[in-house]
């Protein structure tokens, strides 16, 4: 990638609107866009204009007007690049912009690689690679959380933090090597007491982070659900429910699901990712079969298990050996039909399956707040609210962290071996590498390339 040319996209949705953006950023985004772009006050200069200024006027290619719209100007080292970047603010017709961004190319313009302007933020050293990845997070936000935890990292709470670890992981290190070189000046007579302390506060500012990644994913992507249950327990009827429309099939004739259906759903602002499985049961049917292999492959990778029960009907061997797959796993269970006479024994799913159990009627809908306020409390303890600690979201993040920890323990090992100095500083310099590959800290070009791509265009 070239650094130092001029770039530009279509910054805004890739459908009718109306208003679409085409942002250029770069040393000649002034020149680019006044090749572009005539002022309708014919006396106004685009290279004279102040930074964050506008102006009105129309959109030419050559002689051939596009269209007409605002001009919006912002100079380095203040923008988002921190390099110059103009906005043409256009109507929102995907022809329009795309002929006007063919006219910016035209002249003097390329076209940006995806998230090509957030990766010169970067590298201009706006923000630092945990403050990129929310940036796409914050794009691809499913809910109030997700929005308010990206913020939070774009922000740079995350980076504040890494930032403190590594400076104390430092000069810690500088310590015991200025010792090792000078210990007429700087003795380490019980200093590895003091790092213990020191490593052991570090190690238990990683797990804090760590022990958010499991609730933040959750909150960030949705919880994976599956709906399990033998044919015609309800588990279609409780999917549609869900969606508040007729999205699954559903007969009396069992077997009528035989492959899986995905939907997302929101409640109260936690995000369901459900799978409607087949109806699990001992068939001779081929396909059938794989369907209900595919219904158990599911529930194992789950967290979440809605076990659907008829409770009109008594528990028979294909419940049974739904109970003994599920067991162990974090369930709910669902007695369906409570409209019809129930004879299924509670009690005794409960003390098999150690789960909660919820009656409603999938098909009217009858009890389904209770499921509602059964997911908040599951998952949230009450009604879900939105503090202010700082959750870990990202994959990559939690890997990074699990390393350093990893080395933090090495190091803690090594002073309760009472073994020499020089070996701490190893392990030590290998948690502040960890730490420094969260934030980009590193030489790792390759790692900065790959998260880039997986951002839209544009931004």
């Amino acid at each position: 990638m070239l650094v130092n040319d001029t770039i530009a996209a279509i910054a805004t949705g890739m459908g009718n609107a109306g208003v679409g953006i085409i942002r250029i950023s770069g040393k000649n985004a002034v020149e680019v866009a006044s090749k572009v772009f005539r002022p309708a006050n014919e006396e106004k200069k685009i290279e004279s204009m102040k930074s964050y200024t506008a102006a009105f006027g129309q959109v030419y290619d050559g002689d051939k007007e596009l269209d007409e719209g605002i001009l919006l100007l912002m100079r380095a080292p203040h923008t988002y690049t921190c390099e110059d970047v103009c906005e043409l603010q256009c109507h929102g017709g995907m022809v329009v912009l795309r002929n006007v961004l063919a006219a910016v190319i035209k002249n003097g313009a390329r076209l940006a690689e995806p998230g090509e302007f957030t990766k010169r933020a970067f590298l201009n050293g706006r923000i630092d690679l945990s403050q990129a990845e929310s940036v796409m997070d914050l794009i691809s936000a499913k809910n109030d959380f997700a929005v308010k935890s990206s913020l939070m990292q774009l922000r740079g709470d995350l980076k504040n933090q890494i930032i403190d670890m590594r400076e104390q992981i430092l000069y810690n290190v500088a310590f015991i090597e200025s010792a090792l070189d000078d210990p007429e000046h700087y003795s380490l007579d019980g200093y590895p007491q003091k790092l213990q302390t020191i490593v052991d506060k570090l190690g238990d500012n990683v797990d804090k982070l760590l022990q958010t990644f499991d609730n933040g994913r959750i909150l960030k992507e949705g919880i994976k659900t599956v709906i399990v249950g033998k044919p015609n327990a309800g588990k279609s009827s409780l999917l549609n429910m869900f969606l508040g429309e007729n999205r699954a099939i559903v007969t009396d004739i069992a077997g009528t699901t035989r492959d899986t259906l995905e939907e997302v759903v929101n409640i109260n602002g936690i995000i369901l990712n459900i799978v409607d499985t087949a109806g699990i049961r001992d068939t001779e049917d081929i396909v059938e079969k794989m369907g209900v292999d595919k219904a158990l492959e599911f529930a194992s990778q789950a967290d979440l298990i809605l076990y659907v029960i008829d409770g009109s009907v008594p528990l028979d061997d294909n419940d049974k050996q739904i109970i003994s797959e599920i067991k162990g796993k974090n369930v709910i269970a669902i007695m369906n039909k409570n409209d019809l006479q129930t004879v299924v024994d509670k009690m005794w799913i409960t003390c098999e399956l150690g789960c909660d159990i919820v009656e409603l009627s999938a098909s009217t809908g009858d009890g389904k707040e209770k499921l509602y306020n059964l997911l908040n409390d599951k998952f949230f303890s009450g009604e879900l609210e939105y503090n202010d600690q700082l959750y870990i979201t990202n994959a990559r993040h939690k890997e990074e962290l699990m390393k350093t920890r990893e080395s933090l323990l090495k190091v803690r090992e090594s002073i309760d071996m009472g073994m020499e100095e020089d070996f701490f500083s190893i392990d030590l310099m290998d948690a502040y590498e960890h730490l420094g590959l969260i934030i980009g800290e590193t030489n790792r070009d390759d790692l900065a390339d790959k998260i880039f791509e997986e951002f839209c265009m544009g931004k």
